[in-house]
């Protein structure tokens, strides 16, 4: 019962955030709330990383790792500090929104080690 209560607050929170930052990033706005494909937009299209990342969060424990990394690199990508990609992966439903619905904008060039180019 209390996953419930935590899940009814925390994924829409997460999605509302997505909302807001994937049009940010130049992606579509909808894509947040198609299942798998949120995912794979929010790794591929605002995080800049490789197809490899997309995979890598579906597997088990080192889905928490890569989960990590993703939003650390999502923070960068607006820049962020890591303190706040932190806050992305362990309060998404509170980092998320800030992001989308303050104003900091998304910036395409910074490329980093975990970048695919």
């Amino acid at each position: 019962m209390v996953l419930v209560g935590l899940g009814a607050v925390t994924v829409p929170g997460v999605l509302i955030g997505w909302l807001r930052v994937f049009p940010k990033a130049g992606q579509p706005g909808w894509a947040a709330l198609v299942p798998f494909y949120n995912i794979y937009v929010l790794i591929v299209g605002v995080a800049k990383l490789s197809l490899l990342w997309y995979v890598l969060i579906f597997v088990p424990v080192v889905q928490v790792i890569a989960a990590i990394l993703v939003n650390l690199e999502v923070a960068k990508r607006f820049g962020k500090s890591e303190t706040f990609g932190l806050g992305l992966t362990l309060l998404g439903f509170i980092f998320y929104p800030l992001l989308g619905f303050g104003s900091d904008r998304y910036q395409e060039a910074g490329a980093t080690p975990l970048d695919r180019r």
